[in-house]
Formats: C-alpha cells, sequence, structure tokens
C-alpha cells in the first residue's frame, strides 16, 4: 500500500509585497517537520511540490536536515496541479479596493479585531467564487480548481513503477485549499465543510493518504489521518501554531 503525505506550507509573508514567500517562522515550522520525520525514521521515494516558492521553500527546509541517505534517495518532481487557487484574485473580485497591499493593511490596522474582520470578507469571496454563479470573473473557477486538484492527486497515484507501488512513500508540499479539496473528494463533504475544513489547516500540518495501484482495491486512496501538527505542539510554544 503506497503512502502519500499531504503537508501544508510554513507560515507564509501575509500582508507583504509578495505573499509567496515563508515567513521566519514558516521556515522554521517546515524544519520542525524535517526533525519529526527524521526522529520517526520516516524517509520518501519520491518529493513533489507545487511550482509556488513558498512550497519549494518549505520542501527544502523540511528535507534539507532529514539524513543525507534520505534526500539523496528521493526523486524530485514539480506538478502545479497542486497549486493554490488565487486567494488574490478571489478577494479583489469581491473586494476591488483590496487589490493594493496597503489598503488590506489599512483595513486591519484600522478595523476592531482586524483580523477577524478581514476573514469574514474571505469567507464571503470564497462564497462567491465556490457559488459558479460569476465563473467568467475567475481565471480559474471552483470547478476548475476542484478537478485539477483532483486530477493531480490522480496522476500521482498512477505513476511510478508499478513494482514500488506496495510501500512507495511520497511527501507532497502543498497548500491548504488544495489539501482541504482533496479530503471534500475522498470524504464526499460538502462545499461549506470543505470551507471549514481548509480554515482549521495549519501550516506545515501533514495529512496522510493511503492508496492501492494493484489487485482489487487498485485505484482506492483512503484517508489515514487529517492536519497532524504534533511536531508543533512538542515545543510547547502556542506562537508556532499558526493557521495564515
Amino acid at each position: 500500500m503506497g503512502q502519500i503525505f499531504l503537508v501544508r506550507h510554513g507560515q507564509a509573508s501575509f500582508g507583504s509585497a509578495n505573499y509567496d514567500q515563508l515567513s521566519p517562522l514558516g521556515g522554521e515550522q517546515a524544519r520542525m517537520l524535517g526533525e519529526w520525520f527524521a526522529n520517526s525514521g520516516q524517509g520518501f521515494d519520491r518529493v513533489v511540490t507545487g511550482d509556488l516558492q513558498r512550497h519549494r521553500q518549505t520542501a527544502e527546509a523540511c528535507m534539507g536536515v532529514l539524513p543525507k541517505s534520505v534526500q539523496n534517495s528521493a526523486k524530485w518532481s514539480v506538478d502545479p496541479g497542486f497549486n493554490e487557487y488565487d486567494h488574490h484574485e478571489m478577494m479583489i473580485r469581491h473586494r476591488p479596493d483590496f487589490a493594493d497591499p496597503e489598503a488590506v493593511k489599512r483595513f486591519i490596522s484600522e478595523s476592531e479585531n482586524g483580523k477577524h474582520a478581514f476573514q469574514q470578507i474571505f469567507e464571503v469571496a470564497m462564497e462567491r467564487w465556490m457559488s459558479g454563479e460569476h465563473e467568467a470573473d475567475y481565471r480559474e473557477g471552483w470547478t476548475a480548481f476542484r478537478e485539477r486538484c483532483i486530477a493531480a492527486l490522480d496522476r500521482l497515484t498512477k505513476s511510478g513503477p508499478t513494482q514500488a507501488s506496495a510501500s512507495e512513500r511520497i511527501i507532497v508540499f502543498t497548500s491548504g485549499g488544495t489539501i482541504a479539496t482533496l479530503c471534500q473528494h475522498l470524504l464526499s463533504m460538502s462545499n461549506e465543510k470543505m470551507c471549514q475544513l481548509n480554515w482549521s489547516l495549519v501550516n506545515g500540518a501533514v495529512t496522510k493518504l493511503l492508496y492501492q495501484r494493484e489487485g482489487r482495491s487498485s485505484g482506492r486512496v483512503s484517508l489515514s489521518y487529517l492536519n497532524n501538527y504534533a511536531h508543533l505542539e512538542w515545543l510547547g510554544d502556542a506562537h508556532a501554531i499558526t493557521y495564515r
């Protein structure tokens, strides 16, 4: 039985000119995950990333603390199918004034409980995107995004040498929306439940899938565990656990 470890990237640089890079804490979250894998003797046959900078940075920071033998044996590849949805476009289609990052900063600083207020607006923007009523407003609508994520998972479980399928271990560095969407697909969740799950995924957390490529259960993918961030809790530092 093959194993797929879906890793949400470490904390990105929210509010900066370039969101698509890890914050200092995000890099540390990724390193802590790598140490957790190293301490548990975990190795990987394949390392897959989306093509976003925060995916690659998380992968490099995590894998960089594993033993050299593990690093050298893993085959790396990039699959844009594991990219996140365009949260910036989604937001400005609902709030065009938020196209300017400075406007977002002002909104958060001037609002009572600014981050919570921003989250509420983001949820409404996401509802608009997922409704299917405004598909032409987006370069990639919700349906296209969901199909892209599922297709990426399908490629992953069907690729690689057949002989290795019984025990192949694959680690995928991706984003929260992608992971939540794949869980929705596997568990037949509603869009509302998918959104709730998306908000709960922790930066640097791991979701594990099991898959079959041979026999009567060929093609079956199942959820083993979800949103595991024990490696962050181990520090006893609440600030190490972030959701944005």
